[in-house]
């Protein structure tokens, strides 16, 4: 007696994708269930002179649980991707008040300071900072020497600059010899407000900008 393998198409559709809420026809239990339902069926009503195969219903029941277990896989990344989107809410907020590093080239300042930090890629024999305004006009130079690769910061007196410093920048050069070795600018912030994009944390900054936590390079 030949019978015909059970359709598990709607189960396989229903394994690509998760649900957060468990009806009947997403929950591996239901659908575990319901298929052991149609084999005692197939069961009872086969021929007793030509029995059901037992290579066809080992088939069956492997396909099922092939289906509800990546069913319940499926749920549980969901589940897990839930509370880490959750813990990276709470540790966003925790940030808020707090300065962290993020690539750009605007300096903070504070009692007539202006600082800023940068990353060497490797060492260097000489490092110059420039501090420029919004339009690329130098308005002082800091020589900083010969620095090793690594975070560096820079310190610079605005004390007797008669401009306003809310658009200044600071541009590095460094070279070792006659060859120029990669300086990233990274710029202090003050974390106002954290939000979500895409699924991701971002953090709103005092300067006006929005950066992605992953952007994030330290946290003073």
């Amino acid at each position: 007696m030949f019978i015909s393998p059970i359709d598990t198409s709607a189960l396989n559709a229903g394994a690509t994708t998760t649900s957060t809420t468990r009806d009947s026809s997403t929950d591996p239990s239901a659908m575990q269930d319901r298929f052991l339902k149609l084999l005692v069926a197939q069961l009872n009503n086969q021929d007793p002179m030509n029995p059901l195969d037992n290579a066809q219903m080992t088939t069956q029941m492997a396909q099922i649980n092939t289906v509800t277990g990546l069913q319940t896989l499926n749920l549980t990344m969901q589940t897990m991707a839930e509370q880490f989107s959750t813990m990276q809410q709470i540790q966003g907020i925790s940030l808020i008040g707090r300065s962290v590093l993020s690539e750009g080239d605007r300096m903070s300042f504070a009692d007539g300071t202006g600082k800023g930090m940068f990353d060497l890629a490797g060492a260097a024999t000489n490092v110059k900072v420039d501090i420029v305004t919004a339009g690329g006009v130098v308005v002082d130079s800091i020589d900083m020497g010969a620095q090793e690769g690594g975070r560096h910061s820079v310190e610079w007196d605005a004390s007797k600059y008669q401009g306003s410093t809310s658009d200044l920048r600071f541009r590095v050069t460094a070279t070792n010899g006659e060859t120029a070795v990669k300086a990233t600018a990274l710029t202090q912030s003050q974390v106002l407000a954290t939000g979500s994009k895409s699924g991701a944390l971002t953090l709103t900054l005092d300067n006006g900008s929005t950066v992605n936590y992953a952007n994030v390079l330290g946290v003073l």
